[in-house]
Parts: C-alpha cells; structure tokens; sequence
C-alpha cells in the first residue's frame, strides 16, 4: 500500500471515529479533516475550497432557500387544510398526514416539511387518544422516507448526482430516483401508519422542554370574499376547532360584544376576538383566509370609518408591507419597569411612531375585555409584535420590553404562498425537462424569490443550514482524494474479495447495509460523500453498473431510524414525544429490514447490474 493512500485512510478513519464520538460539530470535523489533508499534501492547497462551488453543494443551498418560502409564506398549511381529513381513524388519519410528510419531503427539505407538521401532529395524537411520540415518531420517519424519491429530495441524493456526474456518467435526472425510491417510501410509510406506530413506545413529552407563553387574544377581520360570510358563530369554531382556537368576542359597526351566542351569523367586515396558541394562529387564518386586523389598520385611529376607506388603508398598509423586507414577528415580554406599562398601542402611537403592528396579546389566562388596540398593558404581558427589524429593534430598547426565545412563528399570505409553490415548481420543471442544471434551475429559483420577497433578501442567509453547506464543501475534496490515491479502489476490492467473496448481489448488500449503518450514526451527507466514491470502486473492481450501487448509497443515507442522532427530523421530536436513546430501534430496526428487502431486488430490476 502506498503512503498517500496510508495518510488518507489514517485521516478518513480519525474523521469517521470524530463524527461517531459526537462531541465536535460534523462541519468542524470535515474542516479538519479537509486541513489534514492539504497539510499532508493529498489536497493541493488551491484546490482546498473548491468544493464550496460544487453543483450539489449550490443545489442544496438553493433549496433550503426555497423550501424556507414554502414554510413562512403558509403554503403548506393550506395544503394540510386541504389534504388532512378532520375526522377519521388511526389508520386514515395517521395514512394521510404520514403520507403528506413523505410527498413534501420528496420537493423541499424534509427538515422543514417535519417542523411544519409537528404541530399537527400533536393536535392529531389528542384526537386519536395517543401520545405525542406515537404520531411525531412515524411522521418523521414518513418525512425522511420520502427525500429518497427526487433528485432534490435530500443532500444524499445531490451527492450521489454529483458523483455520477464527475465519473463521466452525467448526472442523475430529477426522478431517476422515484422508480424504487417512491416504492420504498410507499410501502414504508404504509407500514408505519397501520402497524409501526403501534411499536412507538408510548411515553409522555418531559415536562419543561418548551415554554408554553398560554393564549394569545387577537382580532381578525372578515373580507367579503371569505367563505366564512354567512356562518354561524358555532359553525366557524367547528372549522377551526383542530387549530385550538375559540371565539371570545365580535365586533360590528363599532360595537364590541363579548361572549357572543353561537347562532349569530357573521358578516362581511365583522372583527373576531380569537383566543388562540400563537402557533395556530397561522392555521386557524388559513382556514378561511383571513387577515388579523392589526396587519391592515392603523392601530393609532380608533374612528370608525366607512368600508371603502378601510379597504384603502388595508391596502396601503399591504403595499408599505411588501415594499419593506426586513418584516419580522416577535413575542415579547412586558417588564414591570417598562415604559408602556399602562399604556395602549393607540396611546403609544405605534404605527407612525415606531412603524410596528401589535398583533396579538397574552395575559396569563386572563381574557381582556377591552379591544386590543385600546387594551392598557400590563406587567407580565406577553405581545406579538410585526414590523421591521430595525423598528423592532429600538422599540426594546425604548420601552424596556425583552423579547422571548425565538421560535418559528407565521403568519400565512396566499399571495406569496402561491408565488412560492409557482417558483419550486418552476424549478422542478426546469431541471425535469432538462432545460437547465439543478444547481442552475434551483439558484434562479431563489433570485425569483428575492424579487417575489417569498423570502426576503435578508432571511436567504439564514435559511441556508450552514453547517451542512460547509460540512458538504470540505468532503467533497476529501472524497476527491481517495479517488485520486486509490484509497477507494483498494477499500472496494477488499470489500469486494473479503466480505462479498466476488459475487456482485452479495456487494450490492454489503453497500446497501454499510451506508444505512453508518447513517444511523453520522451525517447522512457525510456518509453518502464517503461511500460514493467506494462505490464506485466496487462497481468498476466487478466490472458491472455503477449506477446500481450508487442507488443503494443514496437509498441507505436516506435510512437513519436506529438513534436520535441520525437525523435532523429524529432530533426534533426527542423532547416533544418524550423519547429515549434506544427508543428509536423498535421501530427503526423492522423499517430498515424492509426497507433492505424491498430496496434490493428493485435495485437489480430497475439499475440492472
């Protein structure tokens, strides 16, 4: 064995026990390994950062750029609305919202699409008499299912693309991976939702993970064209009734009525007094599509005015809302000390003094009687605020106020909502009928959405998982140099002699297996940039298709179900389900076997070798 090849495997066997050790960060490890290697000579110095321009590393930016337009614009929620039934059975209802999560995983990031379920699935759990854990658990295995049906599904699958890519093959195109990806993720997820759920443990969520602020009071205003004209008080609250919201108040013509009786029927231009989590907020607008109040009216004129000029000033607020890109939401917290104690958002002024909405109050419990823009606040008082950062900003550090922990919050607009699902879909279009490159197709998709603001300019930035990004750009050079010191081919011929004794099914296995096991315990892009090379060792060693074996490392980095640690969506849910280390396996261990016994045969079907 030459030294090169000594050094490179000395450096690949520190890094993968670094990344399994888990107590360095995965992208600090990669950069190290990547420094190892210029300094030992086996990267050329120049050449060290060229992997931050590598089309699967600009292609999985791009997409989690879009995948975050998806998830703030409130896409998503009107396709749950849509898709989820509202009354059903653990086998319907589990189908249908592990089913959802896999189909939305397969076209934005599966990390976004679990994050923006989580909370449905928690209200489903109550429905169905569950705990948390026995929904969260086969969702999330649903979400990573599902990434391994598109090219731009999951990282694995870009990392595969590009390997093919770079051999001289060409890349994989958008649903080469669908033919035994979708059958996979199909028959997984059936089995989740009607037997593996019952394999959950059923443990309750630890207490204290999350601080739970309580309801916030809002107002929202019913436009003319909304579907809800002409429906009983008591016939709304059933439409919202899964968002946990609840008619506290109504006003009409000025008049404000607190507890209003059921039959009243609702009219165009009413204003709802809702009680609701912050978080469903965004689905209980959703619904009808709705706007709260606050967003379109100016909090500082508390005059009644005509129709017509509400609908003006609606409008001019929207338009100095999208001309601004740096709109935030901010829940924050009213010191005892804090200058606005005792003071109400007409009396501070806040749209013309600090340009900033207050949308919505939480007061431990207590139901305000009075309207929200003319509701003195007081110590204790937790506020959801929108407006400009900047705005945000020195209205803090004015009055005293301390923001709480950030968390996601959102309000849905179907206008960007529907620009924001034209735009992925452009994408795919683009890269399907091969009219651009993914990395090209997908970049132009996040220019269109900073022209759109379906993702501010500011928010592309921190939509983009860095970590990811940097952990990707450092092993891609390391990759490049087992290849190019034939580490990979001598690791694959003794994979080939040793372990699969020259038959190349029994290879095909072993490839297949190794990338789920390793999976299960570092990152699934770190071990799809590993093997892919190795693979391709193996298949040129045997002399049959590459193509069946890159297959199976895209198939096996998509498989982590064995430890919370494998993936993203499996960390999620550890403290909300209540979960332990080894909870995982019960259901992990028997979706892993299927996913081995169906994956294998049609590897050798549809990628003959």
């Amino acid at each position: 064995m030459a030294s090169p090849q000594v050094l490179i495997f000395t450096i690949s066997a520190a890094t993968l026990a670094l990344f399994l050790w888990g107590r360095l960060r995965h992208d600090v490890v990669a950069l190290g390994a990547l420094m190892a290697c210029v300094l030992v000579g086996l990267v050329p110095a120049e050449e060290a950062f060229a992997g931050l321009g590598h089309p699967a590393v600009i292609t999985v930016a791009s997409v989690l750029v879009l995948s975050h337009g998806l998830q703030s614009s409130g896409a998503v929620d009107w396709l749950a609305r849509a898709v989820l039934p509202r009354s059903a059975g653990p086998l319907v209802s589990l189908t249908s919202l592990i089913g959802l999560g896999a189909a939305l995983s397969g076209f934005m990031n599966n990390v976004g699409a679990m994050a923006l379920l989580m909370p449905i699935a928690i209200q489903l759990s109550r429905r169905l008499n569950l705990t948390a854990g026995q929904v969260l658990m086969p969702l999330a295995f649903g979400t990573i299912l599902g990434g391994m049906t598109t090219l731009v599904g999951t990282p694995p699958n870009l990392i595969v693309s590009g390997f093919r890519s770079e051999a001289g093959l060409g890349p994989f195109e958008m649903f080469d991976f669908a033919p035994v990806g979708l059958a996979v993720a199909a028959i997984g997820v059936v089995f989740v939702a009607s037997l593996g759920w019952r394999l959950t443990p059923a443990r309750e969520a630890a207490a204290g993970d999350d601080f739970d602020p309580g309801a916030y009071m809002t107002e929202v205003r019913i436009p003319e064209a909304s579907k809800a004209v002409g429906l009983t008080l008591r016939a709304f609250e059933r439409e919202i009734e899964e968002s946990g919201a609840q008619i506290v108040g109504l006003v009409r013509n000025g008049v404000r009525m607190m507890a209003p009786h059921g039959a009243r029927r609702i009219q165009a231009g009413d204003i709802l007094t809702l009680e609701a989590d912050v978080e469903a907020l965004a689905e209980a607008l959703s619904v009808f599509a709705i706007r709260l109040e606050e967003q379109g009216s100016s909090s500082d004129n508390e005059t009644a005015t005509t129709d017509a000029t509400t609908t003006e000033t609606d409008a001019a607020a929207e338009a100095e809302t999208e001309r601004d890109e740096d709109i935030v939401l901010r829940e924050l917290a009213v010191l005892p000390g804090a200058t606005i104690v005792g003071r109400s958002a007409k009396e501070l002024r806040l749209r013309t003094r600090f340009d900033l909405n207050l949308l919505a109050v939480s007061r431990n419990g207590e139901r305000p009687k009075a309207r929200l823009r003319t509701l003195r606040l007081k110590p204790g008082d937790l506020l959801l605020m929108q407006g400009p950062v900047e705005a945000m900003s020195d209205f803090i550090n004015a009055t005293g106020c301390v923001p709480l922990g950030e968390r996601e919050l959102r309000i849905p607009n179907r206008r960007k909502a529907f620009a924001a699902a034209a735009i992925m879909l452009g994408a795919i279009a683009a890269v399907t009928l091969g009219l651009l490159p993914a990395a090209a197709a997908f970049t132009l998709g996040v220019l269109a959405s900073m022209l759109l603001r379906t993702v501010p300019p500011r928010q592309v930035y921190s939509a983009i998982d860095w970590p990811v990004i940097v952990l990707l750009a450092a092993l891609i050079p390391v990759a490049g140099a087992m290849q190019s010191t034939g580490a990979a081919e001598t690791l694959a011929r003794f994979l080939v002699e040793t372990v699969a004794q020259g038959q190349a099914v029994a290879a095909l296995a072993v490839v297949l297996a190794t990338t789920m096991f390793l999976s299960d315990v570092m990152n699934n892009a770190a071990t799809a940039t590993v093997l892919c090379p190795i693979a391709l060792g193996i298949a040129a060693t045997l002399g049959v298709n590459p193509d069946s074996f890159l297959m199976a490392v895209a198939i096996g980095a998509s498989c982590a179900f064995l430890t919370p640690i494998g993936h993203q969506n499996n960390t999620l849910i550890l403290g909300p389900g209540g979960f332990r280390f080894g909870d995982y396996w019960k259901l992990g261990l028997p979706l892993e076997l299927i996913v081995i016994a169906v994956s294998l045969p049609l590897l050798l079907i549809v990628w003959p070798l």
